[in-house]
């Protein structure tokens, strides 16, 4: 067992990690929205409202703080229009950007902000610049916040909400340079100006306007985007970036995959880290108050469907390397939490990199979704400076073996998570403390093989156990971390 040095700096507290990093992310898609959150009330499955109860329970658990919606390229098509009032009532339409099903509308404005009362979370609505209008999205924010007499609160009352609701977060577009209408940067900033204009705060509610960064690695999406801006800032961008070890066309297996495809994805999700420095770079020479905030709204490993399935609904399974692949990711968006204010995987249930899957009355939870209820309380405490000697993983493809973040409460105790995507290799960690004793302390473990899941015949496969591979010596924690694995530690004074 090779041993290395990870250092923690409890005197250097740096920035804030926001709850809402621990995003979420649903979209009108395959089996996301309806059979996955939305069974409807006269479903046999246990509901609340239409609403499982199984899935809002879970997403309680890892304590879900934002969840966004329509879409995806789904919000670029929807009329909101479409989705209010008596649902005997309301349009069909076909969703012809996944599966060419028919869309009736069902869940709509009403049902969404349902599920994010159900839940806790903030609810953060993706409007429709791409085929909508401005008056479009102003009456929407209107329907939704508008405590007073006016057209559309009177819409709103007459469909059974009488007061208006709360709306935080706000998306002007999705994917502008792509499916929300194929957009040079120059236009979109011209779109956005206009619509944020119209887009107004209304009965005391605050909207944070949310801006369409960038795809990937386009820098010159956020140059030019942020340099049309200087006098309209967002509140942030919005970056999207997935991870997958083949190609669009051949994007490889989410099961059945070599080492050499493994570790390709290692070394693709830990380019985040790069994308996002250098976003931040740009970002910083236009905003050197950094008052634009940098969200990630859609992340996550995106593989060829499941044999069998349909195309256009992107039903992956998730196993052991996507938990692992999730751990490097929230680490690295806990140390750039000073730019980094949200972020949201794709997607909740049953969509690419889900947390959550069904099939009829049955759910799991997904290895990632272990992840998320291990890494919980880093949510809203204060990262730790922290440094790791680290080794490197892989065969053709070298990656950093080991991947961690720490961040301390406001009651003084301390969260330490630690990947190590080595499939090969344990390591011992030698954890010195820097400024701060420790009397109690606690660890869990998630381990598996790399393409371990949980099926929906045993959902127990892959799921964290309480750890003991520790001992504490001189001031100092001496942690076992096991091949492909992932362990958070607790520690209280």
């Amino acid at each position: 067992m090779k041993q290395v040095k990870l250092f923690v700096n409890a005197a250097n507290q740096k920035s804030k990690i926001n709850r809402e990093i621990y995003g979420h992310f649903s979209e009108h898609l395959g089996r996301c929205i309806y059979e996955g959150i939305y069974v409807g009330e006269e479903s046999s499955i246990p509901n609340k409202k239409g609403m499982r109860n199984d899935v809002v329970e879970a997403l309680k658990e890892i304590k879900t703080p934002v969840l966004r919606w329509p879409g995806g390229c789904f919000a670029d098509e929807y009329h909101w229009k479409d989705g209010i009032g008596p649902k005997e009532g309301r349009k069909r339409m076909v969703n012809t950007n996944w599966g060419g099903v028919v869309e009736d509308n069902s869940f709509g404005t009403h049902e969404f902000m349902e599920l994010c009362e159900q839940i806790g979370c903030e609810p953060y609505i993706a409007g429709n610049v791409g085929s909508g209008t401005v008056q479009e999205l102003a009456e929407w924010i209107e329907y939704m916040t508008f405590d007073g007499e006016s057209p559309m609160a009177n819409l709103r009352k007459k469909n059974g909400q009488e007061k208006p609701w709360k709306l935080k977060y706000l998306g002007i577009g999705n994917e502008n340079w792509g499916c929300g209408g194929s957009m040079f940067p120059e236009y979109y900033a011209h779109e956005y100006r206009r619509y944020q204009e119209y887009c107004k705060n209304l009965s005391g509610n605050e909207l944070y306007k949310i801006a369409c960064g960038p795809n990937s690695t386009d820098y010159d999406w956020t140059d030019k985007l942020m340099s049309m801006l200087t006098n309209r800032l967002p509140k942030a961008i919005a970056l999207h970036y997935y991870v997958m070890p083949g190609t669009w066309a051949k994007k490889g297996s989410a099961t059945d995959f070599s080492t050499e495809e493994y570790y390709n994805t290692m070394h693709k999700a830990y380019m985040m880290d790069e994308i996002i420095e250098k976003h931040c770079e740009i970002m910083s020479r236009h905003d050197k108050e950094h008052k634009v905030g940098l969200i990630v709204d859609e992340w996550g490993n995106w593989f060829d469907v499941e044999p069998g399935t349909n195309p256009g609904f992107l039903y992956q399974q998730n196993t052991m390397r996507d938990a692992i692949t999730a751990a490097i990711t929230l680490n690295i968006f806990n140390q750039h939490s000073d730019r980094v204010v949200m972020a949201n995987i794709a997607q909740v249930v049953n969509v690419l990199q889900a947390v959550i899957l069904t099939e009829g009355e049955k759910m799991i939870k997904t290895p990632t979704f272990h992840i998320f209820r291990m890494y919980r309380d880093h949510q809203d405490a204060t990262l730790l400076d922290s440094y790791v000697e680290n080794n490197e993983a892989g065969e053709d493809v070298l990656v950093p073996a080991l991947s961690q973040s720490a961040s301390i409460s406001e009651d003084g105790s301390i969260l330490l998570t630690i990947s190590n995507c080595d499939l090969a290799e344990d390591y011992e960690v030698v954890v010195d403390l820097v400024d701060r004793e420790f009397s109690e302390c606690s660890a869990e473990l998630l381990q598996s093989k790399m393409d371990g899941y949980n099926s929906f015949e045993d959902g127990h496969i892959v799921e964290p156990v309480d750890y003991n591979g520790y001992r504490m010596e001189d001031k100092k924690i001496i942690l076992a971390v096991p091949a492909c694995s992932v362990v958070s530690l607790k520690l209280k004074r």
